[in-house]
């Protein structure tokens, strides 16, 4: 069981944008998918999001190909969050976020429950009753998470659950950053698989179980954090000097620029 992407290559018209990538998130995991801008990462993302589909490979979830599955079932198992959702209608927050229970057939009643329960855990419960185009862009991603959230609440008979996150701090304050990929470890501690694109190398190394590494569209690198975060690795692909020692309260590595 699992959820993988296996040998993709994908190309925007005579350029490689992936070559040869496989990657897999395994239910209970929080994978961070680390590399510098163009290195393939929101590619991989939209291809296992199956909003791709001229690509080369194999995408397996939950022991099927992915293509057995229906709309549907995918939608229960599978949620995702984009760098950016554009939504112009005055929805209000909750209706947004109740957005996420269409997949679901479980009552009005349970769902708002669960839309509540979501809003609170983004810290936007305050915001219920305001209108979705009027909030600030940290506010609209937590506004989304917690749609997308309540989208994969619960346990699926069908299979495991998995949450796909393209940048998902990069509009977040400090606070909200570390608040945000919490409440993807916990999911993934609950048993679902977690598979973010972070920018954030020291974000990664707090909140990750493995990392994967992307650079020019190839497989770089992949495996724990002490294993993959290493000076001579991190100055090859992102062409800037550092160290790597430990942090000085948690038994993880803490990457600094020289």
């Amino acid at each position: 069981m699992g959820f993988s992407a296996s040998h993709i290559c994908f190309q925007a018209g005579s350029k490689a944008i992936l070559d040869d990538v496989t990657v897999q998130v395994q239910p209970g995991e929080m994978v961070a998918v680390l590399g510098p801008n163009g290195a393939g990462k929101s590619s991989l993302l939209k291809i296992m999001a199956g909003e791709q589909r001229f690509f080369s490979g194999q995408l397996h979830l939950n022991g099927r190909h992915y293509g057995d599955w229906s709309a549907g079932e995918i939608a229960r198992m599978v949620g995702v969050l984009p760098q950016s959702s554009e939504l112009v209608f005055p929805f209000s927050v909750a209706e947004v976020v109740m957005l996420g229970r269409l997949p679901h057939s479980t009552g009005r009643v349970r769902d708002r429950e669960i839309v509540s329960q979501a809003l609170q855990l983004l810290d936007v419960a305050h915001l219920s009753e305001a209108l979705y185009p009027a909030l600030s862009g940290g506010e609209k991603q937590r506004v989304q998470l917690a749609r997308v959230l309540a989208q994969i609440w619960e346990p699926c008979p069908a299979g495991e659950r998995f949450l796909l996150l393209d940048e998902p701090t990069s509009a977040l304050d400090l606070s909200h950053q570390h608040q945000t990929l919490e409440v993807a470890r916990r999911l993934s501690r609950d048993g679902a698989g977690v598979l973010a694109i972070l920018h954030d190398l020291n974000l990664a190394a707090q909140y990750a179980d493995r990392i994967v590494l992307l650079g020019g569209g190839r497989l770089v690198a992949e495996g724990t954090v002490d294993q993959v975060l290493v000076p001579e690795q991190i100055r090859a692909l992102y062409d800037i000097d550092v160290t790597v020692m430990r942090h000085p309260r948690e038994n993880r590595p803490l990457v600094v620029t020289l």
